[in-house]
């Protein structure tokens, strides 16, 4: 089941960049199909839709880390209690990075949006990357969701690369 997503959009140029309410859903929905979480009645997550000050701003307090990034995800409940928590957490985007990404990697933006959306909702979820092997398993999940899209594997060609 997927949840419910609210949206909060503090950068006026995601409007013009792509459908993004649209694609999110969609992209949250796959991902949710493809794990196959029981999460609660109700359950909601909020998407920041957000620019690259936004992002730097929360990754410099959160992550020690001054420069924006992709996507960040913070966790409203501890996966063992997904099953009853009516708020999962919360997802930012920055349109920026988006862009700078899908530009160099030439790609899609929309379909960049969606396996960045479905990697968020992932880590809300309690999956992570830390290692190689749980890379792995959430890059497998990030295939599965996003082929059910229509979008192509985005880690074809790359190297696994754990943070």
């Amino acid at each position: 089941m997927s949840p419910r997503i609210e949206f909060v959009e503090t950068e006026p140029r995601w409007r013009r960049a792509c459908p993004a309410r649209k694609l999110a859903r969609e992209a949250v929905a796959a991902a949710a199909q493809e794990t196959g979480v029981k999460l609660a009645r109700g359950a909601e997550m909020t998407i920041h839709l957000v620019g690259d000050e936004a992002i730097r701003g929360l990754n410099k307090q959160w992550r020690a880390k001054d420069a924006p990034t992709n996507v960040l995800s913070f966790p409203a409940a501890p996966a063992d209690r997904l099953s009853t928590a009516r708020l999962i957490g919360d997802v930012f985007v920055a349109l920026e990075t988006l862009q700078r990404e899908a530009d160099a990697e030439d790609k899609p933006l929309a379909d960049h949006f969606r396996h960045l959306v479905a990697h968020g909702f992932l880590h809300l979820l309690g999956y992570d990357h830390e290692t190689e092997a749980e890379a792995q398993a959430m890059e497998t999940i990030e295939i599965r969701a996003l082929a059910r899209l229509g979008v192509p594997n985005p880690y074809a060609g790359a190297e696994l690369v754990a943070p």
